[in-house]
């Protein structure tokens, strides 16, 4: 009698395992559609951030247009995420988290030359890290809005790329575009 009340305990708990796998899965997803949210939120407020310093602190005219554009073009996506949050329930950072602030306050301590370079460098390490978060959400989020906003961002993150390795390149920042030469987007 044991061992069937055993094997009887075995399967259900299996039945169990199987009916809610999919909702612990789903769980799992959701919680990386929201991390994915937060950090986009994040990283899109720096991008501003640092974009507004880079037209006030830059040497040179390339890296103050790229700064520019990344006001420009971060801050339309974050309006857009904060639509998309807001639907969701999601609710996003006011503010940076004190890593990114103190990396702020690091370039703008900085200006000239020096600014260039490290916010190149800043910039290219960054949209590679962004590239990627935003290409796995496009793949493999489980909300369908924040996988459509990654999947219509990334062209422009792609851009912001290509970019940020060619005006690294003509400032000297140190990070370069470590042997990558994509093509040129038209930007």
């Amino acid at each position: 009698m044991t061992k069937k009340t055993s094997l009887m305990t075995a399967v259900a708990v299996a039945g169990l395992l199987a009916v809610l796998a999919p909702a612990f899965a789903a769980n799992d997803n959701t919680q990386s559609d929201q991390k994915f949210a937060l950090e986009a939120a994040q990283g899109g407020m720096m991008e501003v951030e640092l974009g507004r310093l880079a037209t006030q602190k830059a040497a040179s005219q390339a890296v103050k247009d790229f700064g520019q554009r990344m006001v420009t073009d971060h801050g339309k996506a974050n309006t857009q995420l904060m639509q998309i949050a807001s639907q969701k329930g999601i609710s996003l950072p006011k503010a940076l988290p004190a890593n990114m602030k103190q990396e702020r306050d690091k370039l703008a301590g900085l200006s000239g030359a020096e600014f260039d370079r490290m916010y190149m460098s800043h910039m290219v390490k960054d949209h590679e890290k962004d590239v990627k978060k935003f290409e796995m959400e496009a793949e493999k989020g489980n909300d369908p809005a924040l996988r459509s906003f990654a999947q219509e961002t990334l062209p422009t993150l792609r851009q912001h790329l290509e970019l940020a390795r060619s005006v690294a390149a003509q400032v000297g920042a140190g990070h370069g575009d470590h042997g990558h030469h994509g093509s040129k987007s038209g930007s």
